[in-house]
């Protein structure tokens, strides 16, 4: 933990920043503007709420500036689904605070780090004018991410970096199921192009994410894997080497018919649960399936979503993984588990595709 801390300290990147702002003017000019200073990276821009909420989860961007006054979803509406789905400090660019000051409170209840009222010009040198307040708030925004970072990496448990080796020799999985929240995104991004194409099992996923955006999800993650994923289909039969992503707004479940042959079921009940999908009930119900054939995984995540889930896999036998805490971006799903010593190993983001693969080959256990 002290050897983490001291790198965070002495390696510290630059802040990684989105750009949201229906105007191109304005993109370009804040993006230069966030560039030229040496503590921020300019990761990406976005020109509409939609288009941001789908950048997001690829490009796990660090800080972000926010227009309010953008055409579909506006920057309101943006504003709640970032903070709910994918919180981190948001600062807001722009004019509306300054004709409506209720706009400016409403976006800061909803979360806003900041408010920066842009001048309503289209002149560079009107922009400019903006530069000194905007850095020093993003440069604050930054300081409060690492703080809290280093924060985390203090108070780490010990039990946290514990491993249990001697329970992966448990029979082989017959199923992986993944589920993930805030940082899952780029986390599927480099487990799931790294499993074969022969791959034995089928694979479920529940990503927290907005309405929407599951099946580009899907499609992006196939294009970049040797495995075929597909956003899941109501009642379609679950195949090896197949990575079934749950949709938004639908939980989705297992049901086997016999040793060979088991087919997943959509459906908007529970209605009761904080998010549809929802990962306990995906777990659970391959827990109920498979018993101790079941592989469970906890990625990065805000909130407690697949606690419940993991401990129905772990009660029946089968294994269950966490990411680790320093590869997350938020921790807090993965640490609900461990809290409750539901897992049978913790391990870095990098470790958990070969695991997967270890895991479920044939002729594992004597």
């Amino acid at each position: 933990v002290a050897h983490a801390m001291s790198r965070l300290s002495t390696t510290r990147l630059p802040a990684r920043v989105l750009v949201v702002d229906d105007s191109a003017f304005m993109r370009i000019e804040l993006s230069r503007m966030i560039s030229s200073e040496s503590g921020f990276e300019v990761v990406g821009t976005a020109g509409s709420g939609f288009e941001a909420l789908e950048k997001i989860p690829l490009l796990n961007p660090d800080l972000i500036t926010l227009d309010l006054k953008m055409p579909g979803l506006d920057g309101l509406e943006t504003l709640r689904q970032v903070m709910h789905h994918f919180p981190r400090p948001v600062i807001i660019v722009s004019g509306s605070g300054e004709r409506n000051p209720e706009v400016a409170a409403h976006a800061r209840r909803l979360g806003a780090f900041g408010y920066v009222s842009k001048q309503l010009s289209s002149f560079t040198l009107d922009i400019f004018q903006i530069r000194e307040e905007l850095l020093a708030k993003l440069q604050a925004a930054a300081e409060m991410r690492t703080s809290h970072a280093a924060r985390t990496l203090e108070e780490k448990p010990s039990a946290w970096i514990s491993l249990k080796p001697e329970q992966l020799l448990a029979a082989p999985a017959e199923i992986v199921a993944i589920g993930a929240s805030t940082g899952g995104p780029r986390a599927l991004q480099q487990i799931l192009p790294i499993l074969p194409t022969d791959l034995p099992v089928p694979v479920l996923v529940v990503q927290h994410m907005p309405a929407g955006f599951s099946e580009r999800f899907a499609k992006n993650l196939n294009a970049m894997s040797a495995v075929q994923v597909k956003e899941a289909v109501h009642r379609e039969f679950l195949h090896p080497g197949v990575v079934y992503v749950a949709p938004t707004g639908t939980h989705m479940t297992v049901q086997r018919l016999s040793d060979s042959q088991s087919f997943l079921w959509l459906d908007i009940e529970p209605s009761n649960r904080m998010h549809t999908p929802s990962i306990d009930v995906m777990m659970e119900s391959v827990a109920k399936a498979f018993g101790d054939r079941a592989l469970g995984i906890i990625l990065s995540g805000m909130g407690s979503d697949g606690a419940e889930g993991i401990k129905a896999i772990h009660r029946k036998g089968g294994l269950t993984i966490g990411q680790d805490e320093a590869s997350c971006v938020v921790a807090s799903m993965p640490r609900a588990c461990a809290a409750l010593d539901l897992l049978s190993c913790v391990l870095p983001l990098a470790k958990i595709p070969a695991q997967i693969v270890d895991a479920t080959q044939p002729g594992k256990r004597a």
